[in-house]
C-alpha cells in the first residue's frame, strides 16, 4: 500500500509539472525541442522561497535595464512558487543556437561568481549558474532563441 501511494505521488508531481510547463510552451516560448537534467549538489543550501526567486529575477532584470544598450533577453519566472525560470531571446542573434546560449550562461557563472554569497560560502571557484538556481529552489530553467527552439534543463537532488 506504501509503495503504490508512493507511486501515485510521484506521478501526480510530474503531472503537475508537465502541466505548468504545458502552459508556457507555445506562449512564452516555442515547444521544448531538448532537454537535460542537472543533479549535481555542491552542498546543502539555505533555505530558499518564491521572495528569492523573485527577487533574483528581479535584479537580473533590473541590471539588464540600468546597462547603456538595451536587453538581449530576458529572463522571468513562472508558477505558482516562481520556481520555473524562462530566458527568451528579444534578438535573432544572442541564442541562435544552443551553443550561444550555454556561452552567455556561462557569462553569468562568471557574473555570479563575484556575487557575495558565492564568495561567503568558498564556491566562486566551483559553482555555476546552474548550481546558484539549484540553491534558490528552481525545478526548470528554459532557454530558448524565442522562435524555432527551446531547451529546458531539470534540477533535481539526488
Amino acid at each position: 500500500m506504501m509503495i503504490r501511494t508512493l507511486a501515485v505521488t510521484c506521478a501526480l508531481l510530474t503531472a503537475t509539472i508537465a502541466s505548468a510547463q504545458e502552459r508556457y510552451e507555445g506562449y512564452y516560448y516555442p515547444e521544448v525541442t531538448s532537454t537535460e537534467d542537472f543533479n549535481r549538489v555542491i552542498r546543502q543550501a539555505p533555505q530558499s522561497s518564491k521572495d528569492v526567486r523573485v527577487g533574483f529575477v528581479t535584479s537580473l532584470t533590473v541590471a539588464q535595464l540600468a546597462a547603456p544598450e538595451s536587453p538581449r533577453f530576458v529572463f522571468f519566472a513562472k508558477g505558482g512558487d516562481a520556481k520555473h525560470l524562462t530566458a527568451v531571446a528579444l534578438d535573432d542573434e544572442v541564442f541562435s543556437t544552443i551553443y550561444r546560449a550555454r556561452a552567455v550562461l556561462a557569462q553569468l557563472t562568471s557574473n555570479m561568481r563575484n556575487n557575495d554569497f558565492f564568495r561567503q560560502q568558498n564556491l566562486e571557484s566551483v559553482a555555476t549558474f546552474f548550481d546558484l538556481l539549484q540553491f534558490m529552489d528552481f525545478e526548470t530553467l528554459v532557454i530558448s532563441d524565442g522562435e524555432t527552439w527551446s531547451h529546458q534543463v531539470n534540477f533535481t537532488k539526488n
